[in-house]
This record gives structure tokens, sequence and C-alpha cells, in this order.
């Protein structure tokens, strides 16, 4: 048995004896659209998870992960998914920011940092989109200033900020060179939300959540040293981050994807649509464009394997998340007119529904499809930079 395949039977067992008793509810709870589900039993029970060993696997073993390989890590995240165990609480800090400060971090840094994500006692969000730059992040405006004691005071707003509602830290992509434009003169800081000056207000969404939200800094503060990288850097560490948020984990989502497809393939039998040639078209485009993205996964990770994925990497999200949209929009298809009714009052919808409505959001966060298309055409392709004011 090669050591992949023990890791993989070592995961599916600890899932298999742990998500019982208290946590045995959990399975299939949370995710994007559905944050708000259970989110302190989630807590306990990645917290149960890091008392086990098996937070941050893919970490170095000097700063509380296990060291696993590539391999390893894909294996821990699709027996996760196959699992149906619940949606991680701590993803940003464990799969962007802790990859982000390994890489990038000082060693004081990792110190403070590293070791309460690995316990899962520290949430942070990602303060990027702002009102005036949520896909051409390179318009930022919010600005940090140093006072007379070196620390950095930030002001400005942030929007579309996941989960920031739970988080007690911030890494905020901020200008702190006087007169800079574009990528030029970025920082990149670490800013801690239980604070003066700290204004979160969430963003109600169609599926009437609310995991989104605005983060208003009026002079809030930072220490001197929780900047990473050095002062006007924070363009390149922020695409470095951008680049660990489309690594290994990425194929567990696909895992789920292809629990959401075979379901709606199901449901399609069952109610007849699947009779309609249109409707079985679309479905098995939707099974072949599920094979395509994962290919492109598998073909990514010699880019995750060198440090981060490079610009390639926008091919990916631009697959997963058309995908992901059309997919919610075929499963409407499926369900005819029924699926525009609300299950109960006041809005209570299906697995179906929230599908087809959160889903709207994928090809925008993360960085748009215009966007990517882009990075692909100017970093890959090696076009003509579009024209910009």
């Amino acid at each position: 048995m090669s050591s992949v395949e023990e890791f993989r039977t070592e995961i599916r067992g600890w899932l298999a004896t742990h998500l019982t008793g208290p946590f045995a509810d959990l399975r299939g709870r949370g995710g994007p659209g559905r944050e708000h589900e259970a989110f302190a039993e989630r807590l306990a029970w990645e917290r149960h998870m890091a008392a086990e060993g098996w937070t941050c696997v893919g970490w170095p073993e000097e700063y509380g992960g296990r060291g696993a390989t590539i391999e390893q890590q894909v294996a821990f995240h699709e027996e996760y998914a196959l699992a149906d165990a619940p949606a991680r609480v701590n993803h940003i800090g464990e799969q962007l920011l802790g990859p982000t400060l390994v890489a990038f971090g000082t060693p004081e840094q990792r110190a403070r940092f590293l070791p309460p994500i690995v316990a899962v006692e520290e949430l942070w969000c990602q303060g990027y989109s702002e009102p005036d730059a949520g896909s051409d992040l390179a318009n930022v405006r919010t600005r940090a200033e140093r006072d007379d004691r070196g620390d950095w005071v930030v002001t400005g707003q942030k929007t579309w900020t996941s989960l920031a509602q739970d988080a007690q830290w911030c890494f905020v992509v901020a200008r702190t060179e006087t007169g800079s434009t574009r990528h030029a003169g970025l920082s990149y800081l670490l800013v801690p939300l239980d604070q003066p000056g700290v204004e979160i207000r969430p963003i109600r969404q169609l599926t009437g959540t609310c995991e989104f939200n605005e983060v208003f800094f009026d002079g809030a503060r930072t220490h001197a040293g929780h900047i990473v990288g050095e002062p006007g850097d924070g363009w390149r560490i922020a695409m470095a981050t951008l680049g660990f948020e489309r690594g290994v984990s990425t194929l567990g989502q696909q895992v789920g994807f292809r629990r959401e497809l075979e379901t709606l393939i199901g449901l399609a039998r069952r109610n007849g649509a699947a009779d309609d040639p249109l409707i079985r078209d679309r479905l098995a485009r939707a099974w072949t464009g599920l094979e395509t993205i994962r290919c492109n996964a598998l073909r990514m990770l010699d880019g995750v394997a060198a440090g981060a994925p490079g610009p390639e990497a926008s091919i990916g999200k631009i697959f997963w998340a058309t995908w992901h949209r059309e997919l919610g929009e075929l499963a409407m298809s499926v369900l005819g007119a029924g699926g525009t009714v609300a299950a109960g009052e006041p809005y209570d919808l299906d697995d179906w529904q929230r599908l087809f409505l959160f889903s709207r959001a994928d090809t925008i966060y993360a960085g748009s499809n215009e966007i990517q298309r882009n990075i692909i055409a100017e970093r890959v392709l090696g076009l003509p930079k579009e024209n910009r004011p």
C-alpha cells in the first residue's frame, strides 16, 4: 500500500469514528450560502479536529501541520468531502493566510499567528474588495499611515468580506504610499477587528443569509510588525494569497459538485425532466464539464507543488465558477415552475433554490470571470494589456 493510500485510509477511518455522537448531525451543514448553519457546533468540531492533529495537514510540521504531500492533501480534502463532513469555519486562515505567512512572514509573525490558526482559536477574513475596487483590486483606496510610534492606522472601507462577523482578524490590502496608483504603493496588513474604529455591517444576500459584510475602518490600529513583506510590496503578497486559495482544497470542492450533480440527475429521472432531450443534453454536458474541471485541477497541482499556483490557476476558477452557476440554472429547469415557489414562510428555500441564487456569485467572488480572462490573456498568453483609464 502506498503512503497516499495509507493516508487516505487513515483519514477515512478517523472521520467514520469521530463524525458521530454530538457531531453526527453536522454532516452536510454549512458551506457557501449556508455559513450560518450550526456555526458554534462546526467550530467545536473543527477544534476537535485540531486536538486530533487534523487541521493544516499540508503545512510543514515545524508550523504545526503534518507536512502532507500534495497527493496526501488531495486525499484529505476528497475524503473529507466524501464523508459529507461539515464545511470548515477556518478555511480562510488555514488555506489562505497560513500558507502566505509560511512563505512570506517573519519568524515573529509565524510564531504569533500560525499556532492559533492550527488550534482554531483565531478566525480570519480577507480585506480585499472595496466599493470601487471589487474585481479591479488595484484600485484600492483604503489607506494606512504610520503614527508617531510607527504603528499603522487604517482608514477606509472593505466590502463582500466573507465571514467577518465571526472573525477576530483581517488581512487588509491598503495603500500606504501617498500619491501611488494601481499596483504600486500597496501593503498587506494584519489588522485586529475587535477594537474601536472597526464596524462590521452584514450584507443580506438573495438567499436571505448574511455571510458577506461591509467592514469600515476609521482610524483602526495595528502593530508596526503586522505587515507581511515590505511596505509597498502588498500586491505581490496579495496575489500569492489568491494563488493559495486555488490550491488542493478545490479537489474536495469538486466532490461536493459531483454529489450535487448526481442528486440532480436522480431528481430529473424521478420527476420526468430527464425525458426532455434538451434537459438530458444539459445534464450530459454538466457531467463532461465536471470531468474537465477535475482534469484541469489535477494539471494545476504542479504549480501548487512549486509553492503556489501561477496565473494558469485562473483557468480553473473560470471553469468551476461558470459550471456551478449553470448547474443552478439547470436545477431550476429540472424543477420546473414549482422551483420558483418558496417551501415555506417567510423565505424558506430548499437546497436547489439556494444553489441557484447563491451560485450567481460564483463568477464574481474570488476574482470575477472578466478579471480571470484578463489574467489569462496578459500573463499566460502574452497578449497586449487592456486599456485602462
